[in-house]
């Protein structure tokens, strides 16, 4: 989400202590229509089979990618099998600075709010998000 996409006071962020009011989208597996209406992050067309993943959410996460770990919320988890028959565990996330990412289940830790790693790289990336704000 970019800064100038957001009118209101609200850009989508989280810090540490206010996570937990992200919505999460549970019960189905999501359609484009989903995700265009920001109710989902992601939709896969192409698997085989998918079914959403039995999981509390919004549930935070660390996420390990190729820039290292990256603090991050699950809002969505569904499992898909590719036409060559390999299942994935996928989850949409959302980021503190309220942009969404998808990540392999197997790409992230599980952990709670009071995971100090966690709650350092939020803090980092909302104090990162505030120096970029040009207001």
């Amino acid at each position: 989400m970019s800064p100038d996409h957001e009118t209101d006071d609200d850009s989508g962020g989280y810090d540490a202590d206010d996570w937990s009011r992200l919505a999460a989208f549970t019960g189905k597996v999501a359609t484009l229509d989903d995700v265009q209406a920001r109710r989902a992050v992601f939709a896969l067309d192409d698997s085989e089979r998918p079914w959403p993943i039995d999981m509390d959410l919004p549930q935070p996460v660390i996420w390990w990618e190729e820039d290292g770990e990256q603090a991050a919320v699950a809002v969505q988890a569904e499992n898909h099998t590719s036409p060559d028959g390999e299942e994935m565990e996928v989850l949409g996330l959302i980021l503190p600075d309220g942009s969404a990412a998808v990540a392999l289940l197997e790409d992230v830790d599980l952990v709670d709010d009071t995971d100090p790693t966690w709650r350092a790289l939020v803090d980092a990336a909302v104090d990162m998000s505030a120096a970029d704000d040009p207001d």
